[in-house]
């Protein structure tokens, strides 16, 4: 069986070990940031002549009922409510379902952030070219 030794005569796995762990026990602790979900609810009218309901008044009650928002933005004819919290995408639904009237539809979505990882390199590849 042939040994290959290192500077100092000990095998070249035990220089190998230190580096080895130190990646991997990096990569455990980014893949919760990057895999990180974003619950957010999709608030569209069913049907025709309803408005949209007014974002600051949704985020009023639902803030008064304990469920955090990250952001409302309207997008495609639609409301977009973005949570800080998967978990509370049930009480958020029920919510909504009580302040709204009806003719609107709750729609649960989740996606995932990716745009997060690189902010700076993101804008720059845009200009590029």
């Amino acid at each position: 069986m042939i040994t290959i030794r290192g500077r100092f005569g000990r095998p070249i796995w035990h220089y190998l070990i230190l580096p080895v762990t130190v990646l991997l026990l990096v990569a455990l602790l980014f893949t919760p940031m990057i895999m990180r979900t974003e619950s957010a609810l999709k608030i569209r009218p069913n049907q025709q002549g309803l408005s949209l309901p007014d974002g600051f008044y949704l985020y009023q009650h639902l803030d008064q009922r304990g469920i955090r928002i990250k952001s409302i933005t309207p997008e495609n004819n639609s409301l977009v409510v973005s949570l800080e919290s998967p978990e509370q995408q049930k009480e958020a639904i029920e919510a909504l379902q009580n302040i709204l009237p009806t003719g609107f539809v709750i729609v649960s979505s989740e996606s995932k952030k990716r745009q997060r990882l690189l902010p700076a390199f993101r804008n720059t590849l845009q200009n590029v070219g």
